[in-house]
């Protein structure tokens, strides 16, 4: 019979690959990466609320270019509970009004634009009509912009009345509501023959209102 410590001895190998296993698949899982101040590296899954870390989102949280989470600890609690989107489009004054709302106010948010039929359907289903501007605050969609109906929920949803937003914040791009995938450029062909006159077109269903 071996003794106790050469059966240790013996699974230490194992358990140490084990180990590897287990750190190798932290970042796997974690959706933050936490800087602290002594410049120390940790993983987690929900970002912590204290305000001298520093904050990256990673994987599927990370958002285009890499931004940084510096938010503070108000801001970085409303908008992991109830983020904002607004939807608009193009040449809508009230769609200005509601971006200057927001952007008074230092929210963070992610604006989609309709500018198809497509997008049209999407905001439907998303907000029950296709009105614009629209909002929601976590699941509670907004039709139609109403600067006090707006404020309310925003209060509600627990974000500051006037701006917190770090001065390097970057400015929101807006992205149209339903993705579409780039075509890629057709080989070189002869030239077809012209084509026949285009029918008239015919108005298509469901408008965007203001």
């Amino acid at each position: 019979m071996k003794p106790m410590f050469a059966r240790d001895l013996a699974l230490a190998p194992a358990l140490a690959g084990l180990a590897v296993l287990v750190l190798a698949s932290g970042p796997a899982w974690a959706q933050y990466k936490v800087i602290a101040p002594d410049g120390s590296v940790t993983y987690t899954d929900r970002p912590p609320y204290e305000s001298k870390l520093r904050i990256m989102p990673i994987g599927r949280s990370a958002p285009a270019g890499g931004t940084e989470i510096g938010l503070p600890i108000e801001l970085r609690q409303a908008t992991a509970r109830y983020p904002v989107t607004l939807y608009t489009t193009a040449d809508c004054a009230p769609c200005d009004s509601a971006r200057k709302l927001l952007q008074q106010r230092g929210i963070p948010y992610t604006e989609r634009t309709i500018g198809s039929d497509e997008d049209a359907q999407a905001l439907e289903r998303l907000v029950g009509g296709r009105t614009v501007p629209a909002l929601t605050v976590g699941a509670q969609p907004l039709r139609g912009f109403a600067e006090s109906d707006w404020a309310s929920y925003l209060d509600a949803a627990g974000y500051p009345r006037e701006s917190k937003l770090p001065r390097n914040w970057p400015a929101t791009v807006a992205s149209p509501l339903v993705q579409r995938a780039v075509a890629a450029a057709p080989e070189a062909r002869p030239a077809p023959p012209p084509p026949a006159a285009p029918m008239p077109e015919v108005p298509q269903p469901g408008t965007i209102r203001f």
